[in-house]
């Protein structure tokens, strides 16, 4: 079967959404940083923490995680952050 999305690969980093992860304290270094970029094609790169095994017993009703997903998270600030760039749908 197959998916109406699928991540595109090949899709190349186009601009931040928000600040640094510095900007908003939420690293004290380059190193480890949490990030919302823009592809090229419009999709979203989030870094963040892997946290799917922490998550998974206890998902709410109607979410899954797919064999090929990972449950990431972000501080919130980073989101906050980010709203000025994200474009309205």
């Amino acid at each position: 079967m197959t998916r109406p999305w699928e991540a595109d690969h090949d899709a190349k980093f186009q601009r931040r959404l928000g600040k640094t992860a510095a900007e908003v304290g939420a690293s004290r270094t380059t190193q480890d940083c949490p990030e919302i970029w823009e592809l090229d094609n419009g999709d979203i790169a989030v870094i963040g923490r892997e946290a799917t095994s922490a998550y998974a017993g206890r998902l709410p009703r109607g979410v899954s995680i797919g064999q090929d997903e990972r449950l990431v998270i972000i501080p919130g600030r980073m989101l906050s952050a980010a709203k000025p760039d994200i474009r309205d749908a």
